[in-house]
């Protein structure tokens, strides 16, 4: 039955794209076998490097051949060498960056023999490809996931309200808050040379709530779907922008792609038992790849260096392991004036470097910031679809009092 919602739910957007799943998923699964069945390390590595290739490779060429080949002209072009190369009209494909982290987490598990391989074929195909989560996540292990697929699954009446509740408010989330200040978000980077400062701030803010709104309210629904199916997935998102240092945020935010490349890069790597200049090369090297995991844009790179340039400092002071209970105004009804004052903080550096998240080239977020600390005159505000921004303020300042006081 799982299988078959599958393939309806992602054919109803392009049947074709169903063979990459179907491709990727047999290989890991053939792969996985493999390695379980040799005790010859070097034969497991080949089958690591296959499913590493295969998978890797599929998500290289639909999301980022364009890129590589924009900058490989121009760089040519740059020394003086024109190269006439044109780039190909190629279709992402609907979840291609979450299915592909989720396979592969599963023959990596296996490799390192933390994880017994399935003999269930479509077990595994619906673990890679479970509706709910596979077109924005979140980014689920086949530790916590593929075991759900053997149950039996009985309706329990507790557990599918509590699964209604996270679709009402994730849907509230998505469509109330984001996507009602979606046109004021594009309309004021789309024409950033026309607005002053207030008005930028103003833009840079509604984008922080838009992009949490949209991103959470979603995982909230495929986790609320998850439970009327009778499946747990993990929460994605705890409050974020309670947080009182960029380390608290980090694990807050986008939690199973940051535990994804802590487990399976990071640490690799060396983690944090290397030196001090071994262990801000990992911390570089993760953010950078996160920046780029999320779009084929320099500014998505950018954006990871300034998120590892905040978090450097954090890390050598020894702070980044603070509030790891992620519990704010702890035997208290609100939060402290230094809580205030650290969660303020915090949230403006991620809101400043979401600035070049969300515009089309570095140059446009440059002189997106520059424009907000050289004009300063005075501009109302109007929303492009005519409502009164007043309604969106009394909006975001409800939404962050129902949040806090969940907490």
């Amino acid at each position: 039955m799982t299988d078959f919602m599958v393939v309806l739910f992602y054919a109803c957007w392009d049947w074709r794209f169903l063979s990459l799943i179907a491709f990727s998923s047999g290989v890991d699964f053939w792969a996985s076998k493999q390695m379980a069945a040799s005790t010859d390390q070097m034969h497991k590595r080949r089958f690591l490097v296959l499913s590493l290739l295969v998978n890797l490779g599929f998500l290289g060429f639909f999301k980022y051949y364009n890129f590589f080949l924009d900058n490989f002209v121009s760089a040519f072009s740059f020394f003086g060498t024109p190269i006439n190369a044109q780039g190909l009209n190629i279709i992402l494909p609907v979840g291609i960056s979450f299915y592909t982290f989720q396979t592969l987490s599963y023959t990596i598990d296996v490799y390192k023999r933390k994880l017994e391989p399935t003999k269930d074929f479509i077990a595994f195909t619906a673990f890679v490809s479970f509706f709910p989560q596979l077109v924005a996540g979140p980014i689920e292990r086949a530790s916590n996931l593929l075991p759900q697929f053997y149950n039996r699954r009985i309706f329990n009446k507790e557990n599918a309200l509590r699964g209604v509740r996270l679709i009402l408010w994730g849907l509230a989330k998505k469509v109330v808050i984001a996507d009602s200040i979606a046109p004021a978000v594009d309309d004021i980077f789309s024409n950033c040379e026309r607005y002053p400062s207030t008005i930028l701030l103003l833009g840079a803010f509604l984008f922080s709530f838009q992009i949490y709104c949209d991103f959470s309210g979603y995982s909230m629904m495929a986790r609320g779907v998850s439970k009327l199916f009778g499946f747990e997935l993990m929460t994605n998102f705890k409050y974020p922008y309670f947080s009182r240092n960029i380390g608290e945020f980090w694990r807050r935010w986008h939690i199973s792609l940051s535990t994804w490349f802590r487990d399976y890069l990071y640490i690799p790597l060396g983690g944090s038992r290397v030196s001090k200049l071994l262990n801000i090369r990992n911390v570089f090297v993760i953010f950078l790849v996160s920046g780029f995991w999320h779009g084929a844009n320099w500014t998505f790179v950018f954006w990871g260096a300034i998120h590892a340039i905040l978090y450097i400092p954090v890390f050598l002071m020894g702070r980044n392991r603070l509030y790891a209970d992620n519990v704010i105004a702890q035997n208290s009804w609100l939060p402290s004036l230094k809580e205030v004052f650290q969660v303020a903080l915090t949230f403006t550096l991620v809101t400043f470097s979401r600035i070049f998240f969300r515009s089309e080239s570095i140059t446009d977020a440059f002189g997106f910031i520059g424009r907000i600390f050289t004009d300063f005159s005075y501009l109302s505000y109007s929303h492009p679809m005519g409502y009164r921004m007043i309604d969106y303020y009394i909006l975001i300042l409800f939404f962050v009092f129902y949040e806090f006081f969940a907490v």
